[in-house]
């Protein structure tokens, strides 16, 4: 990428700046007039405060643990289809992926047989279908592993929709639900960034409402369901970055609509014309014409009477 936007692009348009941490936080110290920042939270907290060495703007698009709600109006099966589409690309190393999911407890085994066959039939052979990414590097591969061991420790059901690992380092990891999910496996406490999708069953949709609000705030939401009230309900009664309703990720695609994040999951929002305000500044500039309006309003001093008879006006006396 550095190769290419030098062969195309002046410096001062657009250059790539590769690095480890320190070459990233030497950058983010630089006196910009704005800093975007895209990545985990942790990280987000130590841009900012580089960035306020020199009280540069700043906008984060952090990560957090985006939940779905499955409502018990929502066509399972299409559910199952849009949220396996947006959890598996890039083998859910997305930071709008779907990270885990709230269903009503008489569907558990409806789902997980949908999702059973669909990942059958969308990439057969998983995770050896060259239609299907492996995770970025071993270190992550491992952390996956790590996730679904800590979660089969505390109790949890495990439904492998694939062949697992494929060998010793390799980097394939294939999806799998992690049924009984609590809040004090790894898996509810960490953002995923993987093909492992937590569910939590409820038996009242408030039950999945409590469950998102006991958390930091995501960077998006997505609700599956057909109706009405409670699609309202879910709306009203929690706070997130952005929402998709019956399908997940298409807020980002619209780029009529501001993306970004809110509390840990990120501030400020862009795409489209709000990205184009976001990097702007809007300069206030008034032109006084030659009228005084300061001795009209009594505001030359010494003051008199017109000043108080403008006062009470302004106030409502």
């Amino acid at each position: 990428l550095q190769q290419l936007v030098a062969r195309r692009f002046d410096p001062a348009e657009l250059a790539i700046v590769p690095g480890d941490a320190a070459v990233a936080a030497a950058f983010s110290r630089l006196p910009f007039d704005h800093l975007l920042f895209t990545g985990s939270t942790a990280v987000g907290r130590r841009v900012m405060a580089a960035a306020a060495e020199n009280l540069v703007p700043v906008t984060l698009e952090l990560g957090g643990k985006s939940p779905v709600i499955i409502g018990r109006s929502a066509d399972l099966r299409r559910a199952v289809d849009r949220i396996l589409i947006g959890k598996l690309a890039n083998a859910g190393q997305m930071c709008i992926a779907p990270d885990y999911a709230c269903v009503p407890r008489e569907r558990l085994d409806a789902l997980v047989a949908a999702a059973r066959a669909w990942v059958m039939r969308a990439y057969p052979g998983m995770p050896h279908n060259p239609e299907y990414t492996g995770m970025v590097n071993t270190a992550h591969a491992e952390r996956m592993a790590a996730l679904i061991d800590d979660a089969r420790g505390k109790g949890a059901r495990i439904i492998e929709l694939g062949a697992g690992r494929a060998a010793p380092g390799d980097r394939l990891f294939a999806p799998a639900l992690i049924l009984d999910a609590t809040a004090g496996m790894r898996v509810m406490q960490e953002e995923i960034f993987g093909p492992l999708l937590p569910i939590q069953a409820y038996d009242h949709i408030d039950e999945a409402i409590a469950a998102i609000n006991a958390r930091p705030r995501p960077l998006a939401l997505y609700y599956f369901g057909t109706s009405r009230a409670e699609t309202r309900r879910v709306l009203e009664r929690t706070h997130s970055g952005g929402v998709t309703v019956n399908d997940v990720a298409m807020h980002f695609l619209a780029e009529e609509l501001p993306f970004g994040g809110i509390g840990t999951s990120g501030m400020g929002a862009y795409h489209g014309v709000h990205g184009f305000q976001r990097f702007s500044h809007a300069r206030a500039i008034f032109r006084q014409t030659r009228l005084d309006v300061a001795g009209l309003i009594g505001l030359r001093p010494p003051y008199a009477a017109r000043l108080r008879h403008v006062l009470d006006w302004l106030i409502g006396r």
